[in-house]
């Protein structure tokens, strides 16, 4: 079974990989956006020099994660979401309910495809493009960029697990677009995508740090600089993992409830 849903992500990786035109365009679009923020943030570093504890290099370092991570976990949509929700509305998800495959285990294996597709097609280029324009704090070792995979990978997990209960929804609204674009601002707020969580004053930081979100990019940006060492890093690690199994287990239990009140529309 395990080669079936190893499959299932090289399916979701190839998938994506077709679409060569869009690809590039997104590596530009980053690119470009990337390169705004950064000036952003110098201006900002200049007024307040180690603001949130970076100093100006780790800053810019953590805009150009972000814009490697953007669609890599699926930040501003762009993942399976969409089509589970369109799926459901339309009955079709019974359907994905004769599979030999369970419903939670066939998503989340597509959606690593996918993310390991945006990572390497949509990740890589923007921040050598970084790298080569600014001073950046990236580790020279390759345990350091070992180590901020696997923070990936988990933030991924964290990611799809999110977005799973998200779309599990529309079983009970039907159309889960208004809750899926509220879950998609919320994570582009409490991930650090517009600005490092550290930055956040007293309880807001606090709250913002311990909520998932933070899981899926400031945790691994701040693994990738050298923040966490140690036992810190293990920490750091240990609390995606913890969220992402948490929020599995929840998605597991929200399926086995949402599928016993399948209907299909029409029939």
């Amino acid at each position: 079974m395990g080669g079936f849903y190893a499959a299932v992500a090289v399916r979701g990786f190839r998938r994506y990989a077709t679409y060569r035109t869009a690809t590039a365009a997104g590596v530009f679009t980053n690119t470009v956006f990337g390169l705004i923020v950064s000036y952003t943030y110098i201006a900002l570093w200049e007024q307040r020099p180690h603001l949130g504890g970076y100093t100006e290099p780790q800053a810019l370092t953590f805009v150009w994660v972000g814009q490697a991570l953007l669609m890599t976990m699926a930040l501003m949509g762009g993942g399976f979401e969409d089509e589970l929700i369109e799926r459901i509305r339309s009955g079709d998800i019974a359907v994905d309910l004769y599979r030999p495959a369970d419903l939670q285990g066939w998503w989340l294996s597509a959606d690593l495809g996918r993310a390991a597709f945006h990572l390497l097609g949509r990740g890589v280029l923007p921040m050598v493009c970084g790298a080569l324009v600014f001073d950046l704090a990236l580790p020279v070792s390759a345990a350091a960029w070992a180590l901020f995979l696997v923070s990936v990978t988990l933030g991924a997990l964290v990611s799809f697990a999110i977005r799973f209960l998200v779309a599990l929804t529309a079983f009970w609204l039907l159309d889960g677009a208004g809750v899926n674009q509220m879950a998609w601002l919320a994570g582009l707020f409490f991930s650090g995508m517009l600005l490092p969580l550290n930055v956040f004053p007293g309880a807001l930081g606090t709250v913002s740090r311990a909520l998932p979100w933070s899981a899926v990019l400031q945790v691994p940006a701040d693994v990738l600089m050298g923040r966490h060492q140690g036992a810190g890093a293990a920490g750091a690690l240990a609390f995606q993992a913890g969220w992402a199994l948490a929020l599995l287990a929840a998605g597991r239990a929200l399926q086995s409830v949402a599928t016993r009140r399948v209907v299909v529309q029409g029939g």
